[in-house]
């Protein structure tokens, strides 16, 4: 009975690890970076690599219309001055919605930056910027993006930094038509990434790799006709014949309750070091957006 259920355990984890393993290669292409970009261990492992001829990128094969997304990345170790890890979702053309996570690395010793932006309509201009409580180059660690019809919250490690409301009913555009994908880059951005341009990128640090793993989303697929399938696991059609398709999850109308809103307000209070809404040239200029007053 022992050597049965320890058989039985076997062929489960076995199972469990093949559906892992097929992640990267079925939800994901390596669009640009002539070979820098590499799918690794049997598909559980993406990593995407910068020299000073190219960076390289990736993108979701699917497209989204809400959803909470998660991946683990670990990011450029050492002197990464210059670089920018990109992981947002974005749709296209003059008018796109986005919402970005960057990572802008820094001399060896120095705190990376995580860079949040905004875009609705094509309109940005809305970075938060925070220093992380952790190296993020040492391990890594998972960076979410909750996106439902009343807000968009990031998080780090589960712990929310940002929490972009709907204001539609006071004038305020909100991402919720237009479909997204995912998409992430490496990238050579030495003209402004680090300490604005003042620390360019050190080529003989190259090349230069940052890596990929546990990608999970929880989302509404756009499928065949513009349609949209909440619930099942994503890259999984529903089956013919078995009627509509599921619900989505807890997540489509996900808020932050008091103890989450504190655990925001507390990195903000002593992680966060911009805020567009209190930069005081915007401040004295008059632009800031209007929904930095509600």
């Amino acid at each position: 009975m022992a050597r049965m259920a320890v058989s039985v355990l076997a062929i489960l984890l076995a199972s469990c690890a093949a559906a892992a393993a097929a992640s990267f290669d079925k939800e994901f292409d390596i669009t640009w970076g002539d070979g820098r970009g590499k799918i690794l261990n049997n598909g559980q492992l993406l990593t995407l690599g910068l020299d000073k001829i190219s960076g390289s990128g990736f993108q979701s094969k699917h497209e989204y219309l809400f959803g909470k997304i998660d991946m683990q990345l670990k990011l450029v170790a050492g002197n990464s001055a210059g670089t920018v890890t990109a992981y947002y979702l974005s749709s296209q053309g003059a008018t796109h919605d986005e919402i970005d996570f960057e990572f802008l690395g820094n001399e060896t010793g120095e705190p990376y930056t995580l860079h949040t932006n905004v875009f609705t309509q094509g309109q940005g201009q809305r970075e938060q910027q925070f220093r992380l409580w952790f190296d993020p180059t040492k391990d890594f660690h998972t960076y979410s993006i909750l996106w439902n019809p009343k807000h968009i919250i990031f998080m780090v490690d589960d712990m929310p930094i940002r929490d972009f409301r709907n204001l539609e009913g006071k004038g305020i555009a909100f991402p919720k038509n237009q479909p997204m994908r995912l998409y992430s880059s490496l990238w050579n951005a030495d003209d402004w990434a680090t300490q604005g341009g003042r620390v360019k990128t050190d080529w003989s640090h190259a090349p230069f790799s940052a890596s990929y793993r546990g990608f999970k989303a929880d989302a509404c697929v756009v499928v065949a006709g513009g349609r949209t399938r909440c619930g099942a696991t994503v890259g999984e059609e529903v089956a013919p014949g078995t009627g509509a398709p599921a619900v989505a999850g807890e997540w489509y109308n996900q808020e932050l309750d008091l103890t989450r809103q504190q655990r925001m307000r507390w990195v903000q209070s002593n992680y966060m070091i911009y805020n567009y809404c209190t930069d005081p040239k915007r401040v004295a200029q008059g632009t800031v957006p209007a929904e930095c007053s509600m």
